[in-house]
């Protein structure tokens, strides 16, 4: 094996070019963490990651850094499709960019038009794999993650053996959402090229969804979170995947997302009243006093004031925040919810303020600015997630000295240690969550040991480093087998 091992890198969406989701932090963080871990003499050898982003209309407004690559057409029935190439760098990087009418036709990332989007990303995951036949570099691995390139390992798998430049390269699939799977594909397999495939193990409805049948075709299966790899093993968590799955459990590795922990650290976030480190924790007090200010509560440190961050979502528990809440109505507290999703928990939001003006703020739209400002001045940070493959948010809250109470799963399970970094519940249901907020509002009442709980957050490793070491040990496994 030579020294430095070539990675390609797919995803819908990375930072700092066009983000969505969480998936935008992991394409933009992981494969420079990867290219920065350094050589060592038991492992064999440091990482050459290049990413691969579809050319959406969103980076094309802020093109003036591309130069084109390469040109080449990707066989579709009824006429190829020419595709042009662009490149930038990131952090010393290259970034390829893919362009092609499936893609420039539509002006958003993902669209309601699901039919849409697997056309779209069905074509960026065949350009993605062609477009290694027209670099003078290739790659060792092709990284996909998630439906929208899944297509790429499994055009990869069906191509192999009848093809000599494509029989070296494995394959790493990691799974940040099970459920969304990419839906029905049949008719986008077969204007491509690929057959639909026919494997006992897998049930049928599954052998023409992208999710998949990157799984099947993949040699190692990265879910985002130790226990989230656990769970989707189960019927509970597995999507009807789960007997499939079992199959390949030699094959499955739990890595838990990373943070950036430069754009996340209230040491140097410019956007807080005043920052502050481990050593200086009263100064938060002067950010708690500032949010309240800002969003009209009453001024008042002594009060808890509990926070909501992210998509408004059934996913995401905020019907169990809210029963919970309005059960503990005859407790003190003030609580935030930031977010924009679904319009019935977005009403029911906005109805829990209604109910409570003088305690609730519901602040509905996505606003990166007073993110920070809660992460960095609120006490608790609620997430009772019915699931939730890793999360960052939770990161976040800890790295900021704002204590978590989270549902026992997934990601929440791995990084929140009951009692010394924040509270746990076993059951997603109000009357669970309510017995974690008491937990942490009878520790709040004592100075000194709520401290330390901050203390134990703020110290924990969240880096990209360790997540990337991890990785590292993947791809070289994969490639000495």
């Amino acid at each position: 094996m030579s020294a430095m091992i070539n990675i390609l890198f797919l995803a819908a969406e990375a930072e700092p070019f066009v983000k969505i989701g969480g998936l935008a932090d992991v394409a933009g963080s992981l494969p420079l963490a990867l290219r920065a871990l350094p050589f060592q003499p038991a492992h064999e050898g440091a990482f050459d990651v290049r990413l691969v982003l579809p050319l959406h209309r969103a980076i094309l407004a802020q093109a003036n850094t591309l130069r084109p690559v390469a040109e080449f057409l990707v066989y579709r029935r009824g006429g190829n499709i020419p595709v042009q190439v662009f490149q930038t760098s990131s952090g010393g990087m290259p970034v390829y960019f893919i362009d092609g009418a499936p893609l420039s036709s539509t002006p958003s990332v993902y669209s309601s038009d699901s039919a849409s989007d697997r056309e779209k990303y069905g074509f960026f995951s065949l350009a993605a794999l062609e477009l290694t036949r027209h670099l003078d570099w290739q790659p060792d691995i092709i990284h996909a993650n998630d439906w929208h390139t899944a297509l790429a390992l499994y055009g990869l798998r069906s191509r192999q053996s009848t093809d000599p430049a494509l029989m070296h390269i494995r394959t790493v699939f990691t799974v940040h959402n099970l459920p969304y799977m990419g839906g029905e594909c049949a008719d986008v397999l077969s204007a491509y090229g690929l057959r639909p495939l026919n494997d006992a193990y897998l049930p049928s409805w599954a052998q023409t969804q992208p999710l998949p049948l990157g799984l099947w075709a993949a040699d190692a299966i990265v879910p985002v979170s130790p226990t989230y790899a656990r769970e989707i093993l189960t019927p509970n968590f597995g999507c009807g995947l789960d007997p499939y799955l079992k199959t390949r459990t030699d094959c499955i590795t739990g890595i838990l997302n990373g943070l950036d922990v430069n754009c996340w650290n209230p040491a140097t976030d410019t956007t807080l009243a005043a920052r502050f480190n481990t050593d200086e924790l009263p100064v938060r007090t002067i950010n708690k006093i500032a949010l309240q200010k800002t969003l009209e509560l009453k001024e008042d440190a002594s009060v808890p004031l509990l926070v909501m961050i992210g998509r408004i979502d059934q996913q995401k528990g905020l019907d169990i925040t809210f029963d919970a809440l309005r059960q503990m109505k005859d407790r003190t507290w003030q609580f935030v919810v930031l977010g924009s999703g679904d319009p019935t928990l977005e009403n029911a939001a906005r109805n829990l303020q209604a109910d409570f003006p003088d305690c609730v703020r519901a602040v509905i739209r996505y606003d990166a600015f007073l993110s920070h400002l809660l992460y960095g001045g609120a006490d608790i940070f609620l997430m009772p997630s019915r699931y939730e493959p890793c999360g960052l948010a939770q990161m976040i809250a800890m790295h900021y000295g704002c204590i978590p109470v989270v549902h026992s799963t997934g990601g929440l399970e791995d990084t929140v240690q009951e009692g010394k970094t924040g509270f746990l519940f076993q059951e997603a249901e109000a009357g669970f969550m309510m017995e974690a907020l008491e937990r942490a509002l009878s520790i709040y009442s004592a100075p000194e040991k709520w401290q330390r709980l901050q203390q134990n957050g703020m110290r924990e490793d969240f880096s990209w480093h360790r997540s990337a070491r991890q990785y590292a040990d993947i791809y070289e496994s994969i490639l000495s087998d």
